[in-house]
């Protein structure tokens, strides 16, 4: 019998969806609207596997009329949602705080949760909250299951996630470091041990997730035992908006020289930061092709971007004590030999080394860049968190079903 899983990620200003066959693992169709909310007209594009692309522009003036046009576009363009088996709608949601360690069936009471912890995600969590309340609307006899960004990295021991502040800020404010990218590194942490031969459970991994937003993460046994990302998104690694480490005086250094307010802070070393701040892009490959033309600074903000990888790496290493494979992942991991190249290179003493022709060759499935034979070997897994999502959300939905059953 087929699985369909209608998958939501809803932002602040966007909703993308995927519906996913998983007795296949095929995409039935995928979709984004965007600039929800504003006064500008939004863009909906809709494309299904079988049949035309569907597009709108219109004015979406809340997630409600966002997901309405969805299920338009499904309508007018298919798969015809009212003959599809659906089995589950699974949403991200970004933070779950110390409250969700795995997936989890969505009642008023989760979603409330979800709710209270804004003040940990202000961007996100309201988001996703309201496209799990408009969806919940639109598929009443659904399950709904909440896959949590942070639930992965809830198997950190204390020793990485204590912060060395006052108590009272840890137990009254829930001050610690939490982590994110939690189901990609949980999905490709997978596949890379199918592809080293190994159980997860036997195979410790340095995760390299390199997008836009980027973190690292340390896999031992399948678990995550340390993350890049602490309390929000911003600590770790450099990324497109995003400063990633930072000296914590800086702010308190703003504040006394310039006069600038926490409001205004947050606000550049998430949004003004980054590659943004040190080239004027944040895509790395406007970098890449700047640096190529002799660009100080595009050089420069490349070998710091590459630096801070290496750091993690090696630190990773020590925390492991046994790597059985580095990986690389998501957009600028799985694309970009450049940065793969650069962020190991002087790591041949650990056994971490690229093959250049491997590494520069196309291809975008799975695939090892390190020289045959090596002792650490090192991989690229395209991600897949909407499969991830996917998988997670029919578990939960079967286990609910199954424990309702027994109830009657």
């Amino acid at each position: 019998m087929a699985r369909d899983v209608l998958v939501f990620n809803a932002g602040s200003s966007s909703v993308k969806y995927q519906l996913i066959g998983l007795e296949q693992r095929e995409r039935l169709a995928t979709g984004l609207v965007g600039r929800i909310g504003e006064n500008a007209a939004g863009e909906l594009t809709h494309r299904p596997a079988q049949g035309s692309p569907y597009e709108v522009r219109d004015r979406f003036a809340d997630h409600a009329q966002a997901l309405d046009a969805i299920l338009a576009a499904f309508k007018a363009s298919g798969p015809d949602l009212a003959g599809t088996d659906l089995v589950a709608v699974g949403h991200r949601v970004v933070h779950g705080g110390d409250r969700f360690d795995q997936p989890t069936l969505i009642d008023d009471a989760v979603l409330a949760d979800i709710r209270e912890l804004t003040a940990l995600a202000p961007l996100h969590n309201p988001a996703n909250a309201t496209g799990i309340e408009v969806a919940r609307k639109a598929f009443p006899d659904v399950p709904h299951i909440a896959v949590f960004d942070t639930a992965f990295h809830r198997t950190l021991p204390p020793a990485a996630y204590t912060y060395a502040v006052p108590r009272e800020w840890r137990d009254r404010y829930s001050l610690r470091r939490y982590g994110f990218h939690g189901t990609s590194h949980q999905y490709v942490a997978r596949q890379a041990a199918r592809l080293l031969g190994k159980a997860p459970q036997e195979t410790n991994l340095i995760v390299l997730h390199l997008g836009n937003g980027a973190s690292a993460c340390a896999v031992e046994g399948g678990r995550s035992v340390e993350t890049s990302m602490g309390l929000t998104p911003l600590e770790g690694l450099v990324m497109g908006t995003r400063s990633g480490d930072l000296d914590p005086a800086v702010p308190a250094y703003l504040e006394r020289v310039a006069g600038f307010d926490a409001k205004r802070i947050d606000h550049a070393l998430n949004q003004e930061s980054g590659l943004l701040a040190l080239t004027g892009s944040n895509d790395l490959r406007d970098v890449g092709r700047a640096r190529e033309n002799g660009d100080a600074d595009a050089r420069l903000a490349i070998d710091v971007y590459c630096h801070r990888i290496r750091k993690y790496i090696g630190a990773y290493y020590a925390v492991l004590g046994r790597v059985d494979a580095v990986v690389f992942t998501a957009g600028v991991g799985e694309n970009d030999d450049l940065v793969r190249g650069l962020a190991l290179r002087g790591l041949e003493r650990l056994g971490i080394a690229v093959d250049e022709q491997r590494n520069r060759a196309a291809g975008s499935g799975e695939r090892f860049i390190s020289p045959e034979g090596a002792e650490v070997p090192v991989l690229v897994v395209p991600t897949d968190e909407e499969l991830e999502i996917a998988e997670q959300a029919v578990a939960v939905a079967s286990g609910s079903r199954q424990h309702n059953a027994e109830d009657a």
